[in-house]
């Protein structure tokens, strides 16, 4: 099929940056809208635009039948996720299939594959990718809980929702009382999240970083990776600053994870932009798989700046069928990139959310500067969704010039009428040991109180 219009089921920066990928592919957008977000400037920016309910996410971006319809009226032939809201529903990619709708992403095989933790634990070990030490499977009681990990993993453990993301269905536990007390708060925390109350158990190991490889198929049978993020500076599990390539990543380490999260993708016949998560230890240089992403991720820009790859894009033209026209061997890593996440939250009060009216709205500029984002001078940011006001990212030829540059443009970034999260990352850049480069997935809670 050729693709001639896609609508876009999603909202704020990632929906304009999915209508500004397709402008330069020649392709008519259509935007969806909840009745909160009537001033978003993807509305404005897209060929058409409608209104598909309330703020409710369930009732407007949530709500397969109301875009699915909406696309049926308005023509497209093809529907881009976006991230979030239905970009891993692989019940939504069905029921596009069965309107003859492409949908802009992995089959729904792929999706349950590897959007179930556990199952995709058990693909990836059969592909002989390394997990970390944990349970086969599902954990069905709390005894059979305790004797895995006094006999198997031992303490400390962490339970996780199979189904789960975003932090939710996690719980540490350091002794078996915390196991009994936690096991069943992870399964009911998960069964209110996601609708599934599954969970697993793995070995909790402290010191260690969060690095992702970014992979890509095409339906003709190739995948490439496109090198890793570091996406160690978290809270609670929350990615607030991602950087590529990790600074304690060489070549030859690369290559190694790289072949890895292929082999994992290719384990799924998987088709598009994914990503592999790994945790990494530095001491030993060793990684795991933890999950597979089955969607463009939030901070795919960085992997776009040192590499020179439009993965939107080319999330279209493999939709559309299209072969890959570069192999490995033409994906560089060039320079270093840096995003920081612009929320609006007060992180001085415990980053609370903050929406509300911006009297004021200017981004940085200059070379090697880029902000995704959907905001503006007078926008209202709406209570109802995440707190992203958009991602600030940099690119230079070294880490330190990445780091200096991005202080520059933190300084620059101006924001009023509502708090934001520039002044945490102007902590974050000037801190000591983020300058080192090895930063492990605690370093909010150790180095930034």
């Amino acid at each position: 099929m050729s693709i001639s219009k896609v609508l876009i089921a999603n909202r704020g920066e990632i929906a304009l940056r999915v209508i500004r990928a397709c402008k330069e592919l020649d392709i008519k957008t259509v935007a969806v809208y909840s009745e909160a977000d009537e001033d978003s400037m993807h509305v404005t920016m897209a060929d058409e635009a409608y209104c598909i309910g309330p703020a409710l996410s369930s009732k407007s971006y949530l709500s397969i039948p109301t875009i699915i319809s909406t696309a049926l009226t308005a023509g497209a032939d093809a529907i881009h996720p976006g991230y979030g809201f239905l970009s891993e529903n692989a019940h939504f990619v069905d029921v596009c299939a069965e309107h003859n709708i492409k949908f802009i992403g992995p089959s729904a095989d792929a999706i349950n594959r590897m959007g179930d933790k556990a199952t995709a634990r058990e693909t990836v070990m059969a592909a002989g990718v390394p997990v970390v030490p944990g349970s086969d499977g599902l954990v069905e009681s709390i005894e059979a809980a305790i004797e895995l990990v006094e006999n198997t993993i031992k303490y400390p453990v962490i339970i996780k929702a199979t189904a789960g993301g975003g932090g939710r269905g996690m719980r540490v536990c350091y002794d078996t009382e915390e196991l009994k007390r936690n096991f069943v708060a992870a399964q009911t925390e998960a069964k209110n999240a996601f609708g599934n109350a599954g969970v697993y158990i793995e070995k909790f190991i402290t010191q260690m970083k969060h690095i992702e490889v970014q992979i890509f198929a095409d339906s003709h049978g190739n995948c490439v990776h496109m090198g890793e993020r570091d996406c160690s500076v978290q809270r609670r599990h929350q990615k607030l600053v991602e950087e590529a390539p990790s600074f304690v990543v060489d070549k030859a380490l690369r290559e190694k994870m790289g072949a890895d999260a292929v082999k994992a993708a290719k384990a799924v016949n998987y088709e598009g932009a994914g990503t592999i998560e790994y945790i990494f230890i530095p001491e030993t240089q060793e990684y795991y798989f933890i999950e597979m992403n089955t969607r463009i991720q939030v901070e795919h820009c960085v992997t776009e700046m040192v590499t020179g790859f439009d993965l939107v894009q080319w999330q279209l033209r493999v939709a559309n069928g299209e072969e890959f026209d570069f192999d490995q061997s033409d994906i560089k890593i060039n320079g270093h990139s840096i995003e920081c996440r612009i929320n609006a939250e007060d992180s001085t009060r415990n980053f609370m959310p903050c929406p509300g009216h911006l009297t004021g709205f200017m981004p940085p500029g200059g070379l090697g500067v880029r902000v995704d984002t959907h905001c503006y001078t007078d926008y209202f940011m709406p209570p109802n969704y995440d707190s992203l006001m958009g991602k600030l990212i940099v690119w230079a030829r070294t880490r330190e010039q990445a780091i200096k540059r991005m202080q520059r443009c933190l300084d620059e970034f101006t924001i009023t009428g509502i708090e934001s999260t520039i002044p945490f990352h102007k902590r974050v850049m000037a801190n000591p040991v983020f300058q080192t480069g090895e930063v492990c997935t605690d370093f909010i809670e150790k180095h930034m109180s």
